[in-house]
């Protein structure tokens, strides 16, 4: 699942090249009367409400909350995506199919965008210069909806969303303040709680763990202030990384262009099972766990469990 760093790194895209381009048509595959009265696109009579709601409109601006992304029209609605599992967002020239009933959207140019990962079109908005914004998710698990923008940070989407951990206003003592919240939480699944800390996923957590020596199954009120500190700077850096890299891409992840990020690239402990530990003079084996339904990769010797 894209984490802060893919979503930010989508959104810097979005910023960039959609800012003032008007909304020609949106097409969907996602509608499905399965999903009926799901206020997203995947309700068929929600997507015709949705249609209405965004064409004709410009794109003013994008930004990213927790690991939502929000465009903002000057029609006063915002439009909210997340990628769940397995989207992302590309921005390119695209022509329709018919032939190909299944993925029927097939990228024209940049070239990157028939890489097999961006060929799953799901859905699609058309705009004023001829380029398209496509969200392509192999899995269909994505969420698209149409909100107002005086109430999209109130909306039952964002309301309860963890405070940003590369604002300048999360410093280290409201991250205590938030571990507090769960003080009987194993670590790693305290970070990934999205109302605790915002846009921290699997990913970002076992890496942010290996370089503060910390066990995923501590439990939070077995951290001593010292170590805390060394993970809220583990925490810091891990994104900002993963930022400056382009995200990652591991999986299915790229950006607008459809490009893939590279924090992947220097995982120190992420799927990484089996490798010597990199970190320096430690000799532990990264290993994996299952921690909460989700793989769990960490040092055999230096993240320790503390009691």
């Amino acid at each position: 699942m894209p984490e802060l760093p893919e979503v930010h790194t989508t959104v810097t895209g979005l910023s960039r090249y959609t800012v003032g381009l008007r909304i020609q048509d949106v097409w969907s595959s996602y509608n499905s009367a399965h999903f009926k009265g799901s206020k997203t696109i995947k309700d068929p009579a929600y997507f015709e409400e949705f249609k209405k709601g965004i064409i004709g409109a410009h794109i003013v601006s994008a930004e990213r909350r927790a690991k939502n992304i929000l465009i903002h029209l000057d029609t006063k609605k915002t439009i909210l995506i997340h990628m769940k599992m397995t989207g992302h967002l590309l921005y390119g020239t695209y022509r329709f199919d018919a032939s190909l009933p299944k993925d029927p959207w097939c990228a024209v140019e940049p070239k990157h965008l028939t890489d097999p990962f961006n060929r799953h079109v799901r859905f699609l908005i058309s705009f004023d210069n001829g380029k398209s914004l496509a969200l392509s998710d192999v899995r269909k698990f994505a969420k698209v909806t149409l909100v107002s923008s005086d109430d999209i940070y109130t909306s039952d989407h964002l309301k309860d969303i963890g405070p940003e951990p590369l604002e300048k206003e999360f410093t280290f003592n409201e991250f205590i303040g938030r571990l507090n919240l769960r003080p009987r939480g194993k670590i790693k699944q305290v970070l990934m709680d999205q109302t605790i800390v915002a846009g921290i996923g699997n990913i970002y957590a076992d890496e942010s763990l290996w370089r503060a020596d910390i066990h995923p199954l501590t439990l939070v009120q077995h951290i001593p202030t010292d170590i805390r500190k060394k993970l809220y700077t583990a925490i810091l850096q891990t994104l900002s990384r993963g930022i400056d890299m382009g995200g990652d891409s591991t999986s299915d992840y790229r950006n607008i262009h459809g490009e893939r990020g590279k924090f992947h690239e220097q995982h120190y402990a992420y799927r990484q099972t089996g490798t010597k530990c990199q970190k320096k003079g430690c000799l532990g084996t990264i290993v994996r766990i299952v921690l909460g339904g989700r793989g769990t990769h960490l040092c055999s010797a230096h993240q320790r469990l503390l009691e």
